[in-house]
């Protein structure tokens, strides 16, 4: 994965301010989840919007469908990464967008 990305996340619809590691931190790890699936080949631009346990993926302006079990596994490391910053508690929702 070359290049640099920048990163915007929203948890329960209010921005995050991010440090530029975070911010890298939390880019890289969201393309890491996606390039695996059919689709997520060449990331440009990246919309992942969570809510409920239900995550709906847009790479490069086409939505991504998803089964169960990618679905969860999204689900659960963005929440995981996302929880643990400052700032952060209960996720009702959860909205990233990324472009490189």
């Amino acid at each position: 994965m070359t290049g640099s990305f920048k990163a915007k996340l929203r948890v329960n619809k209010i921005s995050v301010d991010m440090e530029p590691f975070v911010e890298e931190f939390l880019a890289r790890t969201t393309v890491g989840l996606v390039t695996s699936l059919r689709g997520g080949e060449n990331v440009k631009s990246l919309e992942i919007h969570q809510e409920k346990g239900n995550v709906k993926i847009t790479i490069n302006g086409n939505e991504i469908p998803l089964t169960p079990f990618p679905n969860d596994i999204i689900c659960n490391t963005l929440t995981g990464l996302v929880s643990s910053l400052k700032g952060v508690d209960d996720i009702g929702s959860l909205d990233i967008s990324l472009k490189v």
